[in-house]
């Protein structure tokens, strides 16, 4: 695949980890739970751990499997700590933007992790500035880290964690560590996931309900929209406080389609069975009689194995195959210097078995559609294998804007359905036909209202204020004053 500033596809955001245990380092438990989330992130990892005297940390370039070593861990003291995994959607791709970013100050040490994007980031870097604050790299965490540490100096840890959300807008979810204290914040609409878990001696915040699955916990739930939760710096329970009461969330509704694990539970919601549903949908709205239906691996097995379903329950005599094989071993470093190279790409991502195409009606599957660029060789490739038709399906309504919200979606001149209708993209791409999911189905598939999602990238409308684009509610503002807390372990 290539850089993922290039990338055809959409690109992962990042994924966040906060462990509280009773009376063992957090540190290896934390380097799991990472492994768990790689998939959200692969330009940087870190840890950041406290011992109840000082802080400790590493973050290094890389994959996680790169970035520690047995000694690594074996320094990294602490039964608190919390840890990152970096696609940049802010920031360089260097080691300044890498995380946890970690702060000493008067109050303490402060390390933050954040997964989503600030859209109010300039103007708080500005004024934070101005009251001679030095800021060492360009990212929207240390913005972050900066504010809560201000508000430190004069407030309590809760009534810090409002103010500062008072200030930032924009998608966030942080595990933050003040000391040996581990916090989780989820902006105020909920656009990234964060939930809560119970281990046999502890707890852990993460972005998602994988990264406690590999630590035999528990989920206990998804963090609210608008929730501060302090974990006990002894493990043994969480503290509860609703900073913010939304008028409505902004759910982003792409971790179900593409980011999340299917094995993932988000909003009370398994990705996968979601994935499977709004395939059925897709059969429902636009069933195309074909001899057999593909996957794009990986993201699109369980669209198409739910659509396939739905069309056999239907009485049509088609067959669910997995007729594309994925190289894993093609890295987001894969370089493509010549037109030749780039037209092959493709073929060294994905391998068709000819046997299963040859000679067939051929339905494929994807989550979505962005430049297109691998969509028309797809197709070509198919076409080149004897597949006597191609038809696109694609569990999402077509991109149509940027994501400001943390997913790099390529910009409004690069997207392929920016200014184009249905027909001109199946022309552009060589597809007998073409269709998208309906954001109805979306919905109706999260059992929710589309008022409560995020759908920026494929309406134009932000659930956020954004310069220049059109915002489809009224932000809420937190108040500042005042925190409501609700104590309990379960």
């Amino acid at each position: 695949m290539p850089d993922g500033r290039h990338a055809d596809g959409p690109t992962e955001k990042c994924g966040v980890v906060g462990v509280s245990l009773e009376d063992r380092d957090a540190a290896r438990p934390i380097y799991y739970a990472l492994y768990a989330l790689q998939h959200r992130g692969q330009e940087s990892a870190g840890i950041v751990t406290h011992d109840g005297f000082q802080q400790h940390s590493h973050v290094e370039m890389g994959l996680v499997g790169d970035a520690f070593d047995a000694e690594d861990i074996e320094g990294l003291n602490g039964s608190t700590g919390i840890g990152h995994v970096r696609y940049p959607t802010a920031g360089s791709v260097d080691s300044s933007c890498a995380q946890p970013f970690s702060v000493s100050f008067k109050s303490g040490s402060l390390g933050l992790s954040h997964n989503g994007n600030l859209v109010n980031a300039d103007d708080v870097r500005a004024e934070l500035a101005a009251k001679g604050h030095a800021f060492t790299s360009d990212g929207d965490t240390e913005v972050i880290a900066h504010d809560l540490a201000r508000n430190l100096l004069e407030s309590d840890l809760i009534r810090a964690v409002k103010r500062t959300m008072g200030r930032i807008h924009g998608s966030y979810s942080l595990a933050i560590a003040h000391d040996d204290t581990v916090l989780g914040v989820r902006d105020p609409q909920g656009n990234r996931p964060l939930c809560l878990g119970k281990l046999d001696d502890g707890y852990v915040i993460a972005s998602e309900s994988a990264a406690i699955d590999v630590l035999d916990g528990e989920l206990v739930r998804d963090v609210r929209p608008g929730e501060l939760v302090v974990l006990g710096d002894d493990g043994s329970g969480f503290e509860s406080y609703q900073l913010v009461e939304p008028d409505a969330t902004a759910h982003c509704f792409f971790e179900h389609v593409y980011f999340a694990r299917p094995d993932s539970r988000i909003d009370d919601n398994l990705v996968y069975d979601v994935r499977r549903e709004l395939g059925r949908q897709l059969w429902a709205e636009s069933g195309v009689d074909s001899d057999v239906v593909l996957p794009v691996p990986d993201s699109g097995r369980a669209f198409a194995s739910g659509y396939a379903e739905a069309a056999q329950a239907d009485g049509a005599d088609v067959e669910f195959a997995e007729g594309l094989m994925k190289n894993r071993y093609v890295g987001r470093t894969f370089i493509m210097p010549t037109q030749d190279a780039r037209e092959r790409a493709v073929r060294l991502k994905l391998n068709p078995i000819t046997d299963v195409i040859e000679g067939k009606k051929v339905t494929v599957i994807d989550d979505s559609i962005v430049r297109g660029t691998t969509s028309t060789q797809l197709v070509e490739l198919l076409r080149e294998v004897g597949a006597e038709e191609v038809h696109m399906r694609i569990g999402a309504p077509p991109i149509v804007a940027p994501c400001y919200m943390g997913i790099d979606m390529a910009s409004r001149d690069e997207l392929i359905a920016a200014g184009r209708d249905v027909e001109e993209i199946c022309e552009a791409i060589d597809a007998d036909s073409l269709s998208y999911l309906s954001i109805a189905a979306i919905a109706e598939s999260l059992e929710t209202s589309r008022a409560d999602l995020c759908l920026g990238c494929v309406t134009g409308e932000y659930p956020y204020d954004i310069e220049g684009e059109t915002t489809d509610r009224d932000v809420a503002r937190p108040e500042i004053d005042g925190a409501a807390g609700v104590v309990g372990d379960d």
